[in-house]
């Protein structure tokens, strides 16, 4: 499948980055089968058509409202001094069906400003290489203060590595089940969420800060531990985007 971004409704039209790829660099010739998505879970399928340096769909069948992932992911992480670490991590998060990507600015966070759009355009062409047809959510930079505000504790959890604190391994999260067992250790005992989509807190280099800890643990949010070795910040996001991953077959 030729996966290109695009506007399906009201009218399809190609994006303008896309059209050049396909004449510049693919060096498509007109009548080729290709499909176009908007990102939102619909998907056209049609034969390109050259009209000067516009490139159109003529368009053979639409399908609307297919199925996303589930269960759905958010990962908020503290962009890493090396931008190129944070890159990798959204290509390899967003090939892996995360479906929200929020980057935290943290007491020890060095790096205070990233490309928003660099980043958003690189979940696009994650999206397409993995062919999917709901494209995540890209978030702006906020203070790690103002992402506080609308966390809802519930199915919200962080992974520091203050080793003194209590952590739930990972592996014994099951924040989707529907009921509860009273027979389990209550530090893995989850309450059952009305939504599907978990919010996972990844700190920068040097981790969170003992003052941004304490107030993850009053707000009720769990910690996680992902194992006994140290993971840099992208590791992390990507380990726990391949343990959503897992969940989804």
């Amino acid at each position: 499948m030729k996966l290109f971004f695009g506007q399906i409704f009201p009218d399809l039209m190609i994006d303008s980055d896309e059209q050049q790829h396909i004449t510049k660099v693919l060096r498509m010739r007109e009548g080729e089968e290709i499909f176009v998505t908007d990102g939102n879970g619909n998907l056209a399928k049609g034969n390109l058509v050259f009209e000067g340096k516009k490139v159109s769909l003529d368009v053979s069948e639409i399908k609307e409202n297919l199925p996303d992932f589930s269960p759905k992911l958010h990962i908020a992480i503290a962009p890493t001094k090396n931008i190129d670490r944070i890159e990798f991590f959204v290509e390899k998060a967003v090939e892996m069906g995360i479906s929200e990507i929020s980057f935290i600015l943290t007491e020890k966070t060095e790096r205070k400003n990233i490309s928003i759009d660099k980043l958003r355009k690189q979940a696009i062409s994650a999206s397409k290489q993995s062919l999917r047809f709901h494209f995540p959510k890209v978030n702006d930079l906020t203070k790690f203060s103002d992402f506080m505000k609308n966390l809802n504790p519930e199915n919200t959890f962080v992974a520091h590595c203050n080793e003194n604190l209590e952590r739930i391994n990972l592996n014994a999260l099951r924040p989707f089940d529907s009921a509860q067992d009273d027979t389990r250790d209550n530090a893995i005992n989850q309450q059952s969420t009305t939504s599907n989509q978990i919010t996972f807190l990844i700190g920068p280099e040097g981790d969170f800060s003992d003052k941004e800890i304490q107030i993850l643990a009053e707000k009720g949010i769990k910690a996680v531990s992902l194992g006994n070795q140290r993971l840099r910040t992208e590791t992390a996001g990507i380990f726990v985007a391949a343990w959503n991953y897992d969940k989804m077959f």
